[in-house]
């Protein structure tokens, strides 16, 4: 059972109003279905718009930020708890440790990063916790065609494709996500049992 969503996404203000609103829906969902949010403690872009909807919603919101961060400007101020960390590093493990599940919303360096290390994680066995995309204005569609290209020229098998699940609303994707099973044959990538394929 899912209890507590890590959700990545992007901290620009400098994009269109409608991946805000996408955020902010998300946040409200979370609440809605009574789940804790963790996520970067971040008050700008989407990270803020986050919070805010889970907030407004009656929702928790934990939030973990590394002290480089922990500035007036960037840290969310209203949160029902705040965690403050020496690092990146330790960021992500205590944001992972606290999840039942990953969800990326649309975002930059950083929220890739964090997206694929997570599912890294996944693929090779640290964690078996669910991971979904936000697909909002088909944000992910060029990611997804890269990871069908590393399929098909051999360097990833099938089954991780299948690590993460794609969606362009909250409450179906959060849906999904309870439902998620990991792929058969997983570890067929260590014990090189047949082709990628």
């Amino acid at each position: 059972m899912l209890k507590t969503i890590c959700v990545f996404c992007g901290s620009s203000d400098r994009i269109p109003a409608p991946y805000l609103t996408a955020a902010r829906q998300m946040g409200e969902t979370l609440a809605h279905r009574g789940l804790r949010l963790v996520y970067g403690a971040g008050s700008t872009g989407m990270m803020g718009a986050l919070a805010d909807g889970a907030l407004s919603a009656g929702g928790e919101v934990i939030g973990v930020i590394p002290e480089i961060f922990n500035t007036p400007a960037l840290m969310h101020n209203g949160l029902t708890r705040l965690e403050i960390v020496p690092d990146m590093h330790t960021r992500k493990a205590r944001m992972a440790q606290l999840a039942d599940a990953f969800i990326a919303l649309p975002g930059g360096l950083g929220t890739f990063e964090e997206l694929f290390e997570m599912l890294t994680w996944l693929q090779i066995g640290l964690h078996t916790k669910p991971i979904g995309l936000l697909n909002t204005r088909g944000y992910f569609e060029s990611l997804v065609k890269m990871v069908d290209h590393a399929c098909r020229e051999g360097f990833m098998y099938r089954e991780h494709r299948d690590l993460f699940i794609v969606d362009d609303a909250p409450e179906s994707l959060l849906s999904r996500l309870e439902d998620f099973r990991l792929p058969e044959d997983l570890h067929r990538w260590v014990e090189r049992d047949g082709p990628p394929a």
